[in-house]
């Protein structure tokens, strides 16, 4: 299992599998292909049937020039390996090929050609079930978090510490802005409206309410553009930090406990990555917006002090309650119904975390159980629900109001 340092990756949004992704594998293209006179790519399946909302094509022309590319867009047909294909060829001054080579965005970022001939030591952990886990925690008496350091590079807290700071900014940025977000749905930004209401109302309602606001700011900054750490994905980066955010100011947290819980939350990402899919494109909105909720849970009952068996159980319950949720974005942009996905996610996380503490960690279903119902009912799901943008909310959205953004 890869370093956690894959789940929290560092980039501008709206989408990791459309943006960061493609733009990573052209640039590796490029550089290992430089003297071609144009380069052809073409997108394939879920890559190519949202990728001008979730602006491939932008991704892809600050890499290689307008003058020098050309995109094709095949959004009916399939490469073998995953949903979000892409082929990459470069050309002569004629127009013969010189190389090509096929890439596939695997969610959050990756690429599955990441983790293709590197040596097995590499591999940064050798346990990759939490069952595993857990039965190994119990002879050290080691914490998630200290297993995960342990597991984990020297500069390794370091870095956590540089995604602490992006998240916070992009709370702090989505804060401050208002206005429309960019993408022709005319959707409007809340997160500073619903923080300014907070003051206003009842004690319940404020908590609510500021949370949702910091989980607003994420995604709406993620759906203009903004800079963003991934939590697993893109699409789904407001959860952890609105969480995160939240118990801080509550609790009084100290700033280590904030570092060791984002790795607890990290390796429940990469469990879940490693043994399903945090690819909507692949499993549907149940890996993203699900796994969100899992790290999110699981952060959140470490900090309130919850056992090791509490921490799993919060975690399976974020993603049980969240199985065969469908990826059906509007206009295939990160905004219809993401957004609001992230603020409720973030109300389920915490619910999750006090039943898990309240309920004192004992359950029949386990995390690696549930991970892989998840991933089985991600791949019964039809193409239509998993990040196409051809069923669910966009359609019903499509046939009441048109084409709302070009597919």
């Amino acid at each position: 299992m890869e370093s956690i340092c894959n789940i929290y990756r560092i980039g501008t949004g709206p989408s990791s599998s459309h943006t960061m992704a493609p733009q990573r594998a052209a640039r590796n293209f490029v550089a290992a292909y430089p003297g071609a006179a144009r380069y052809r790519v073409t997108l394939f399946g879920s890559l190519a049937a949202t990728g001008r909302g979730h602006l491939t094509d932008q991704a892809l022309s600050q890499v290689i020039p307008p003058s020098q590319l050309e995109l094709l867009w095949r959004p009916q047909e399939q490469l073998p390996r995953h949903p979000n294909g892409m082929r990459f060829e470069a050309l002569d001054e004629e127009g013969a090929l010189l190389a090509n080579r096929d890439e596939y965005s695997s969610g959050g970022g990756a690429l599955l050609s990441d983790q293709e001939g590197r040596p097995t030591e590499l591999s940064r952990y050798p346990l990759t079930t939490m069952a595993a886990i857990i039965s190994a925690l119990e002879q050290s008496g080691e914490s998630l978090w200290e297993f995960v350091i342990n597991h984990e590079e020297r500069p390794f807290l370091d870095y956590l510490d540089n995604v602490w700071d992006v998240m916070t900014s992009s709370i702090r940025n989505g804060l401050s802005h208002a206005g429309v977000l960019p993408g022709g749905l005319g959707l409007a930004r809340k997160a500073a409206d619903f923080y300014r209401k907070a003051t206003l109302y009842s004690t319940h309602l404020q908590n609510n309410a500021r949370l949702w606001s910091y989980a607003l700011a994420v995604a709406e900054e993620n759906a203009s553009g903004g800079m963003i750490a991934t939590a697993p994905t893109c699409g789904a980066g407001g959860v952890l930090p609105a969480v995160l955010r939240y118990l801080n100011e509550t609790l009084a947290c100290r700033y280590e406990d904030i570092l060791h819980a984002l790795a607890t939350a990290g390796l429940i990402g990469n469990l879940v990555k490693q043994n399903a899919s945090i690819s909507g494109a692949e499993v549907g909105c149940q890996g993203e917006i699900g796994t969100a909720c899992a790290m999110a849970a699981a952060a959140a009952t470490q900090l309130q002090g919850g056992s090791i068996r509490q921490i799993e159980y919060a975690a399976e319950m974020g993603l049980e309650h969240h199985l065969g949720l469908t990826c059906d974005p509007v206009a295939g942009l990160v905004q219809i119904p993401c957004i609001e996905r992230n603020a409720h996610a973030a109300t389920r996380a915490l619910s999750c975390c006090h039943f898990a503490l309240l309920a004192g960690g004992e359950h029949k279903i386990s995390f690696d159980e549930i991970t892989a119902v998840m991933r089985e009912t991600g791949h019964a799901l039809p193409l239509l629900y998993r990040e196409t943008s051809t069923g669910g909310i966009a359609r019903a959205y499509q046939q009441r109001n048109g084409p709302a953004a070009d597919q």
